[in-house]
This record gives C-alpha cells, sequence and structure tokens, in this order.
C-alpha cells in the first residue's frame, strides 16, 4: 500500500558503489517512531545514499502509504511473531520479547539476502527503544547507528537512572533533581516511568533499557536540533558519538529541499485531509485552537468532558481530533451543540493544520514528534501532557522555550473547563500570548536553519554519510 517514485535515484543504481553507503532503517513498529525515522531515511537517501526501510509484516500491511514522496527507498519487513493480526491483546513485555527473537533471526536472514542481492548494508540505524539490532549488526560486522525519537534532556534523565546516577524511586522528600546540562526539575517533571515507578513497569523497563549497549554503538543520533538543546546536548556528546539531525519532518515545511515532501508518507490511521482544510479555509486568521492527543494517549472520561465543555466554553473556534478508539467519550451531543465553531474528526493532517494561518494555537499532549512539528511551524502550545516523557517535553515548552503554557490540574489530576477557556484565551488574546509568538517564530526559524544546507542537523548528517563508507 506504500507506493515511491522510484525514479529519482535511478542513475546511482549502475554502479554498486555510485551510492555513498546503504543504510538499513528499522524503526519501533507506532506511529510516532516511524514517521521521524521514515524522515529521516528519505534525507539520507536525498543525499545519495541507498536506503532499506524495514517495518513488521503487520505494520507492512496496514499502514496508508502515499505517493507523494519522490524519494527512493526499498521497502522490506521482519517479523515480530504477531505477522497476521497485530500485537493485540498481547502484554508490552510479552510482545517485546517476541519481538526481540523473532526479529532478530528475520533481521539476520535480510540482512544475508541483502549482501547476497545488491549493494551490502553499510550501517543498521535501529530505533533505541530496540537495542538487539545492533547485537544483529555486529555479527555481520555492520556498523549501527541507534536513532532516539525523544528528546536529548529525556535520554539524559533515563541514561542517569540507567547508570544508578538518578536514584529510584525518588525519596518522598525530594524536591528538586539537578542533573548536568538539565535546568533544577521537580519530581513532576521527570518521566511518568521515572516519577511513578509503579506505572508502567513494563515501559520502565523498555526506556531505561535503551541504554543497555548504548556505549557499543558507532552512531547515537537524536531528533532534535542542537540550538533548542544546546547545554543537553554537549554534555551527553561527551560521553557517546552523540549527532542531532532534526526536526525530521517534511521538508516542505522547513528547507523545502526535497522536492513534493509534504507529508511523512505512512499512515497508521486513516484521514479525511479535505474536510480538515476546506474547515480552516473558512476561519479567520489565528482563530482556531487545533486539539490532538496523537496516535497513543488516552484520556478518561471525566477529563474527556472537561476538555470538551471548555473548549465549548472558548471564545475560539476549535480543530479537534478524536481516534475512532476514543470517540464514544466525547459527551453525548456536544458535536451537534458546537458545530457552528467546532469539527470534531477521526484523524487530520498535522503538519498541515499546524501550518495554516487559521490555527492559532495547538492543544497538545506534548509527544516529542508533535511538539518539535509546533515548533518548527512556530504555534505557541497549551500542553496537557499525560505520560511517558510528555511532562518533561511540557516543562520546556512552558519554562525554557517559552512558548506555551503548561494547564494546570487540580488535585485529581484533572484540568478543569474553565482552565481550558482561559488558557486558550491567554495564548490567543492575551499579553503572554503576543510573547509566545514572538518566541515560537524565532524557533521556526532556528529549527529551519538548523536542516537547511549547512546548518548544525545538516552538517551533522553529512558527516554520518561521509564514514558510512571508508
Amino acid at each position: 500500500k506504500l507506493h515511491y517514485n522510484f525514479s529519482a535515484n535511478r542513475e546511482m543504481e549502475r554502479g554498486q558503489r555510485a551510492y555513498k553507503g546503504h543504510c538499513l532503517v528499522l524503526p519501533y513498529p507506532s506511529q510516532g517512531h516511524i514517521n521521524p525515522m521514515l524522515q529521516f531515511a528519505k534525507l539520507l537517501s536525498h543525499k545519495g545514499v541507498k536506503v532499506t526501510l524495514v517495518n513488521t509484516r503487520y505494520i507492512h500491511k496496514t499502514m496508508y502509504g502515499s505517493a507523494s514522496s519522490c524519494i527512493a527507498l526499498d521497502l522490506e519487513t521482519i517479523s515480530d511473531g504477531y505477522d497476521e493480526a497485530g500485537r493485540g491483546q498481547a502484554s508490552i513485555d510479552a510482545y517485546l520479547e517476541s519481538f526481540w527473537k523473532e526479529g532478530s533471526k528475520t533481521l539476520a536472514e535480510l540482512l544475508e539476502k541483502l549482501s547476497s542481492s545488491g549493494p551490502p548494508v553499510d550501517c543498521v540505524v535501529y530505533d533505541a527503544f530496540m537495542p538487539w539490532p545492533l547485537d544483529v549488526a555486529r555479527k555481520f560486522g555492520i556498523a549501527g547507528a541507534t536513532f532516539f525519537t525523544q528528546s536529548c534532556a529525556v535520554g539524559n534523565i533515563y541514561y542517569h537512572v540507567h547508570k544508578g546516577l538518578l536514584k529510584v524511586p525518588l525519596a518522598d522528600d525530594q524536591s528538586r533533581i539537578s542533573l548536568p546540562g538539565l535546568p533544577p526539575l521537580e519530581p513532576l517533571d521527570l518521566p511518568s516511568f521515572v516519577y511513578d515507578l509503579e506505572y508502567c513497569p513494563a515501559f520502565y523497563r523498555v526506556v531505561v533499557g535503551q541504554f543497555s549497549n548504548v556505549d557499543k554503538a558507532d552512531w547515537v543520533l537524536c531528533n532534535t536540533f542542537y540550538e533548542l538543546e544546546e547545554q543537553v546536548v554537549d554534555w551527553l556528546a561527551k560521553v557517546w558519538p552523540l549527532r542531532t539531525v532534526g526536526p525530521t519532518i517534511p521538508s516542505k515545511y522547513l528547507d523545502e529541499r526535497l522536492e513534493d515532501d509534504k507529508e511523512y508518507g505512512v499512515n497508521l490511521f486513516k484521514s479525511d485531509n479535505d474536510a480538515c482544510i476546506k474547515w480552516l479555509n473558512e476561519r479567520p486568521k489565528g482563530s482556531v485552537a487545533y486539539v490532538s492527543f496523537g496516535s497513543a494517549a488516552k484520556l478518561d472520561d471525566e477529563q474527556m468532558k472537561e476538555l470538551a465543555w471548555g473548549l465549548r466554553r472558548s471564545k475560539s473556534n476549535f480543530l479537534w481530533v478524536v481516534r475512532a478508539s476514543e470517540a464514544a467519550k466525547v459527551p453525548k451531543g456536544f458535536i451537534e451543540e458546537t458545530s457552528e465553531k467546532g469539527l470534531v474528526v477521526s484523524w487530520c493532517p498535522q503538519m498541515e493544520v499546524l501550518a495554516h494561518e487559521a490555527v492559532g494555537c495547538f492543544v497538545t499532549h506534548c509527544g516529542w514528534n508533535s511538539t518539535l512539528e509546533a515548533l518548527s511551524l512556530g504555534v505557541p502550545m497549551l500542553a496537557m501532557p499525560q505520560w511517558t516523557d510528555q511532562r518533561t517535553n511540557a516543562k520546556f515548552i512552558m519554562d525554557m522555550w517559552k512558548i506555551g503554557i503548561t494547564a494546570p490540574s487540580d488535585e485529581k489530576g484533572k484540568v478543569r473547563q474553565e482552565v481550558v477557556e482561559h488558557c486558550i484565551s491567554e495564548i490567543m488574546e492575551g499579553e503572554r500570548g503576543k510573547e509566545m509568538k514572538i518566541n515560537a517564530l524565532k524557533w521556526k526559524k532556528l529549527a529551519r536553519k538548523a536542516v537547511d544546507e549547512g546548518g548544525s542537523s545538516d552538517k551533522n548528517i553529512d558527516e554520518f554519510i561521509s564514514k558510512l563508507v571508508q
């Protein structure tokens, strides 16, 4: 279902070493991990590297592809042990065990196949969530580059936990956490798996396990840009061969160096693009609050109701993405009652929406991809973090980059409707909102500069490519 125009790099295929190396790119099988690594794969291909993008068999079957990318990528699959029906109800522990076992075996078979049918793989670029591809690559004498789809600040916190330098569980009286390269943090600024070890032990093992063999990797690549996280990047670069290569988002929204690169090209959700954009086209400039909690975050029924009534109370128009699996939580009659000012959809083209002049603020869970996309498009944020790294991202959005507000929650952990109304109004119409818009435009320019020719991320990618074949 994923179609690419393979004409772009045909000239290079005439001689095997006409390529500047051959990278196999292997993301963790979820939307938020596939997108940034797919975009990085497109960048490598654009710069003359042969790229084989590898997904699990189930993901490959179920993703909705796009023909808009003219970048040549070969597509291959490996098994996670759930080829037919997907992970389903399997626990995260059972799934990861199966993926490690079946993935290692089928990745080895794929590397053998590729070495006998064309230019052999020079480097496996693998998602940091899965350390085992490095072990497979090593058996073949192939270089390994681990790719972090989270911020360097969050990586730094997990690394200190892994090393035992940040003791968990946190002491009851611990009010401040000081780590090199980071501002002082309170316990609630830490990722949820660190702040509350009982929250999701399986995911805690995944995020801390990212560092189990990171010291053996030839490269550590991060989807961020140097100017955004200077201090922590400088500190981590003393520990690992770390390079910032982001933001890895479609070129149209940054440097426009990749022709027709308007979207990532892969979706695990169906989107009604035309309806969203048509609706936005009919709204005044800066009048819409765009609301989306990404591909995985779930609000409970009470929080969903408070958010809904807050949007109804707000003076602003709103475009609200509610995934099909969450739709039953929307209060009865809400969509009809608010049809004059709001549109509720099951999925939408987020980059295109954030780039639209009608959008004045982004109500977000602060997933790292969404955060980078808003930064890159200069959109102020109302942060409503839910879990994993989102609290830490929200801390930086509000206090370090000053491009948003974190919505305060009550003693039950809920953001109430009057708070939603007040915060949207503050961003769209208040004095603080004006300052946020100025800062957002500053970061937008810096993000563009980082990926443009000669920028910090662009130089790092060129350096990575120059060492693929030596």
